[in-house]
């Protein structure tokens, strides 16, 4: 425990962790059950230079030094359409060049490795999803999981997931490639 700072969230290194980190907490503040949410990730220093009302909304001041020049302040978007598959929707996506990356947090079940093993291959056909989804659903070990994936520009990417089951800022895991399907869809909305 001796990485955490006094108010018990985990330390980040990056100004891309740091953003992951507060979007869990965000995320985390709503509860569980919440649809997807989006964001978009802005260079704080360019907000306030190039949008310094929209900075001020914020409460970000010109002279703000509790935060680093180096940080990105995330922006929700608009609801997320109902009933689009995330794929479909994510290919509809393209940012503005002020936007330096973008985030999702996501809901799902999950299954340990172990259970996966004992998915039943009809179920992992294509066309199977509906039925492998209903069948996660039912499995005695699946667990609950919020995942908050965020991308730059450049490609870095970042990734914190928080169990249900162990719902506490310490207990969450952070890595670059802990969700790397849905890291490659948002990087995909950078593409041109």
């Amino acid at each position: 425990m001796d990485n955490l700072p006094t108010d018990g969230t985990p330390l980040a290194s990056t100004p891309l962790t740091r953003a992951v980190l507060e979007l869990d907490e965000y995320a985390a503040g709503l509860g569980w059950d919440q649809p997807s949410r989006l964001f978009a990730l802005v260079d704080t220093a360019r907000l306030r230079a190039e949008e310094p009302e929209l900075a001020g909304q914020l409460g970000f001041d010109d002279d703000d030094e509790q935060t680093p020049a180096s940080s990105l302040t995330p922006v929700e978007q608009d609801e997320l359409p109902t009933g689009a598959p995330l794929d479909e929707f994510l290919a509809t996506i393209a940012w503005p060049e002020a936007v330096s990356g973008c985030a999702m947090t996501v809901e799902r079940l999950m299954l340990p490795q172990s259970a996966e093993e004992s998915v039943p291959e009809e179920l992992q056909r294509d066309g199977a999803e509906e039925k492998l989804a209903e069948w996660v659903a039912r499995h005695p070990e699946r667990q609950e999981v919020r995942m908050t994936v965020a991308v730059l520009r450049d490609g870095t990417r970042e990734s914190a997931l928080r169990l249900r089951a162990k719902d506490s800022a310490t207990e969450v895991l952070t890595g670059e490639g802990l969700v790397p399907g849905l890291a490659e869809a948002l990087a995909a909305t950078f593409e041109e």
